[in-house]
């Protein structure tokens, strides 16, 4: 066989073995390659090369390095026939559907592969007739759920199903869950006057997703009620914004829902059952090695793309990247690969290299081991035999589905403060504490993000690359004369973030997007860093040319309170642990919490030498200090010994803290970054933490309080540990005094009472058994919840010498309603009603001149609270007795005690609804004195 022969045989089998998914990705057959498998010539094989283009037997894929096809395989693979002639294209896009739209499922790596399913359900949810189905998508964090449903949504303006301008809404359930009533008025809309604080009509997102998608991040946190309302709407299209009595309103909306939890133990079955279509989207560790590996090249791509410079990886690196991931799926690669290329761009730039070169030695060592990982699992070993040279990706490559995320600015201080402010003023917060939050919140995000990206030798040129030198300019300007006038000092982290946010601002002048709107305005003429404000703002106008806005003064108030000086960095945090992967799982946990950059892990296998692992601490200890020290979190007290060692070696400063875990971790991490306390300050506040859950409270009361109460159960878990928060409450609102509340267990109620008497005084044993010991008070559980008990327990903290607040209110009263409402209530906030409750019925007291009974008094409450519910909703009780019969001096009572709900809620409960009360009153006391 002649040599170009072979080569065009090899390319022939080579385009057959490429997915559907590769080829449209941009794989194909180098000139390299076929050189070095068929033991050629480089520059024979590319005069071969050149022949069969022109012989028009091959396709060309411009790039770097370039790639040659099969002509008459792709005309197989995709039905196609093509009529051009020694085709050379930059993607095999061009070809196969020239000026014509793509199916968007064709963006989803594995379309054809481990996703095949996925999408194939996806589109018959959404070409089903009449209206398409709901849909639930289910996946671990990271797999991209979120791209998934954007994928649907694509495809059904692709098929005609909706409208160019058809809304895609997204919405987290997790943001109110804990607030269902806030959370249906997101939903669903209010109308004015629904609720306190609801002064005008509020649109709601069905509303707002008519003729569109509504997709539900998070489903699982929507409580029960908000799933029967929207159950109800799917069935029906119709709904009621909260405060309306009918159902009148409709709305065209296709529901898709995301979770992370299993819908049969998270979710209401009613709600399941009306969800025809479930997807299942896999774990990146499910798919395929060569899926993984062009998820890995897309996310290259989008890189090269956001830095506007090449990228060569080296093989090793595209190994260990694809093994390193164990817990975050795609979100987590996206991560690393950020990482890594935040380096490589550094580099790049100290070295004055016109590409970013990732090779083994940068990544960091959780990265490392992501090789080794690789090597566990003898199918992917199989599979990665086509993962056989480096990448190079251009900055010519196509953004993707992370085109908008890829076009942002690394800080943009409008989206840290607009994603906070609408919920912050949702929830009735005023001026003064939100501008606190905000300030706070702004600081942290700047100190992470420059932390990350910019506080290192390097910093203005790399900013240069984002914002223009005037810009860069400016702002130092603005640093000059703000550290003047406000006689503080403003680091480049200032400079950094004021140039971002100034850029953003005269991007979105020039394109017409800025929506001048005063979100809030904490701020006024008495503030110095708001005066200061105004006259940045005159200098802007001039400087630049272009009006700015009165909001705008704002935006760069706020990071003039914000931005504070900076600390040389923050104390490094190594974890070591002994086993193969404790330490990065616990890392890995920390990380992806609070996404710190200031942490590492160290791997112990128990086959390794003390002195193999002394020397890769201390290679972690020079690679993390930034010069305030390194805590060193380890899990046995041997590792202890390393500490002076460290020290003595590589003249850093190393304190050590044994029994590791995620919460200890946590906390440090926590106390670093966020608080930026230094070394000696981490060390003394978590050398003696021990978790979050105090449960060797016994053991530590000690160190926290003299006086103790038990409580005691059968089992000393479960119930004992309801019965000991359900005390600590009524405890705290009783006295401000600190009292340590111990569980126990019936068999061991004598000897923990006698271990404790040895060093504190028990004031109780609240619970199910007396103690053997008669001189120990004892409440039975069941008279703690009637007025003799918390009686009883307020007489034990007087004659203890404990002050003891006044309360108008039972508190066990209260526990109990709140406990009632929160399981029963739809519309409104059992926790901000309550106080108002027990408000009614001191007033009810009153008036009658009575006391009424524990369970009277949690029967009243909840029964009110459903009128007021019945309110809200517009369907009252219609009252089926004789009026005429009730008591008017209970009515009277019952009309004056219901005033408070008028001036404080602005709600009015109907006479129906206060018959009804009355007739509870009148059961109960038809015998109240004249």
């Amino acid at each position: 066989m002649k040599r170009i022969d072979e080569i065009l045989e090899y390319i022939a089998k080579g385009t057959k073995k490429l997915s559907v998914e590769a080829l449209l990705d941009g794989d194909g057959i180098t000139a390299a390659e076929i050189a070095d498998r068929q033991n050629m010539l480089r520059n024979n094989v590319s005069k071969e090369l050149n022949s069969l283009l022109r012989a028009d037997l091959i396709i060309k894929i411009k790039g770097r390095p370039v790639k040659f096809l099969h002509k008459q395989v792709i005309e197989e693979i995709f039905t196609v026939q093509l009529k051009e002639r020694q085709i050379q294209v930059n993607s095999i896009n061009e070809i196969l559907l020239p000026g014509e739209q793509v199916d968007p499922f064709h963006a989803l790596i594995g379309f054809m592969g481990s996703m095949r399913n996925q999408v194939e359900q996806g589109k018959a949810a959404i070409l089903y007739p009449p209206k398409g189905l709901h849909t639930l998508i289910v996946g671990q964090t990271g797999v991209g759920k979120t791209m998934f449903a954007r994928l649907m949504y694509n495809y059904g303006k692709y098929m005609k199903r909706f409208s160019e301008q058809a809304p895609f809404i997204v919405f987290n359930c997790a943001d109110y869950y804990n607030n269902p009533q806030l959370l249906l008025s997101h939903i669903f809309g209010h109308v004015k006057g629904a609720f306190t604080g609801a002064d005008r009509e509020k649109e709601g997102l069905v509303e707002k997703a008519d003729g569109g998608i509504l997709f539900l991040d998070e489903i699982h946190r929507l409580p029960p009620e908000g799933q029967e309302m929207i159950f109800y709407f799917m069935d029906t299209n119709s709904y009621n914004k909260l405060g309306e009595s009918e159902r009148k309103r409709d709305a065209n909306v296709l529901l898709i829902g995301a979770t992370t939890e299993d819908p049969s133990s998270s979710m209401l079955k009613t709600f399941i059952r009306r969800i025809p279509i479930t997807i299942n989207i896999p774990s990146l560790q499910e798919r395929a090695v060569e899926e993984r590996f062009l998820i890995l090249k897309h996310l290259f791509a989008n890189e090269a793309h956001r830095v506007n410079k090449p990228i060569r990886v080296e093989l090793e690196t595209v190994k260990a990247l694809i093994g390193s991931v164990t817990y975050g799926n795609i979100g987590q690669l996206k991560s690393n690969i950020q990482l890594v290329c935040a380096k490589g761009f550094l580099n790049s730039i100290h070295e004055n290299k016109e590409e970013i070169e990732l090779d083994f030695k940068i990544l960091p060592g959780n990265i490392k081991e992501g090789l080794f990982n690789m090597g566990k699992n003898r199918k992917e070993i199989a599979e990665m035999e086509m993962v056989n040279s480096s990448l190079y990706i251009t900055p010519e490559g196509s953004k993707g589905m992370d085109e908008a995320d890829a076009s942002e600015l690394p800080f943009n201080l409008y989206k840290l403060i607009e994603d906070k402010i609408g919920m912050l003023k949702e929830e009735g917060l005023d001026d003064s504490f939100i501008n606190k939050f905000i300030t706070t919140d702004v600081n942290i995000h700047i100190k992470s993000f420059y932390n990350r990206f910019y506080n290192i030798k390097g910093g203005r040129e790399r900013i240069l690359k984002i914002v223009g030198r005037n810009i860069l300019e400016f702002a130092e300007q603005v640093q000059e004369m703000a550290q003047k006038e406000l006689n503080r000092k403003y680091s480049d982290r200032f400079v950094y973030a004021f140039s971002l946010h100034l850029s953003a601002f005269l991007k979105r002048i020039r394109e017409k997007k800025y929506i001048s709107k005063q979100i809030y305005d904490p701020m006024n003429d008495q503030d110095e860093e708001y005066r200061l404000a105004l006259i940045i703002k005159d200098l802007i106008e001039s400087k630049f040319e272009v009006s700015v806005p009165d909001a705008e003064t704002t935006y760069v108030a706020i990071l003039l309170k914000s931005v504070e000086e900076e600390h040389q960095g923050n104390v490094g945090i190594i974890v070591a642990a002994h086993g193969n992967s404790t330490a990065s799982s616990i890392v890995g946990v920390v990380d992806s919490l609070l996404g710190s950059s200031n942490i590492c892990a160290v791997d112990m296998p128990l086959d390794v030498s003390p002195r193999e692992i002394l020397e890769v601490v201390i290679d972690k200890v020079k690679d993390i200090d930034n010069g305030r020290g390194v805590l060193l979190l380890v899990d046995m007290g041997s590792l202890l010994n390393l500490e002076a060692t460290i020290m003595e070696r590589v003249g850093i400063k190393v304190k050590t803290i044994d029994m590791v875990s995620t919460p200890l971790t946590l906390e440090a991490v926590r106390k670093a970054s966020i608080f930026d306390m230094n070394i000696e300050e981490i060390y003394q506040s978590l050398k003696d933490f021990r978790g979050y859950n105090n449960g060797n409270a016994e053991v530590k009361a000690e160190k926290v309080s003299n006086k103790v109460i038990v409580t005691v159960c059968s089992s000393g878990k479960g119930a004992a540990v309801k019965l000991k928060e359900f005390v600590e409450k009524v405890v705290y609102d009783l006295t401000e005094e600190k009292i340590v509340v111990v569980p126990a267990k019936v068999r061991e109620l004598d000897k923990t009472v006698k271990d404790l008497r040895a060093k504190h005084t028990i004031l109780a044993v609240i619970g199910v058994k007396r103690p053997s010991e008669l001189n120990v008070p004892f409440i039975p559980l069941e008279k703690l919840i009637e007025a003799s008990g918390e009686h009883a327990l307020r007489e034990l903290l007087l004659n203890n010498q404990l002050p003891v607040m006044h309360a108008n209110e039972s508190v066990v009263v209260r526990e109990l309603c709140e406990d009632t409402l929160k399981e029963f209530m739809t519309y409104l906030n059992p926790h901000k009603i309550l106080g108002i409750l027990m408000k009614f019925i001191e007033q009810l007291e009153q008036e009658l001149e009575v006391d009424f009974h524990y369970a009277k008094k949690v029967q009243l409450a909840v029964h009110t609270a459903h009128a007021m519910e019945r309110m809200v909703i517009g369907e009252g009780l219609v009252y089926q007795g004789d009026v005429p019969l009730l008591d008017q001096r209970i009515l009277d009572a019952v009309n004056r005690s219901c005033n408070i709900f008028a001036s404080s809620m602005n709600m009015k409960l109907t006479n129906d609804e206060k018959y009804y009360i009355c007739e509870i009153l009148s059961e109960v006391y038809n015998c109240i004195p004249e």
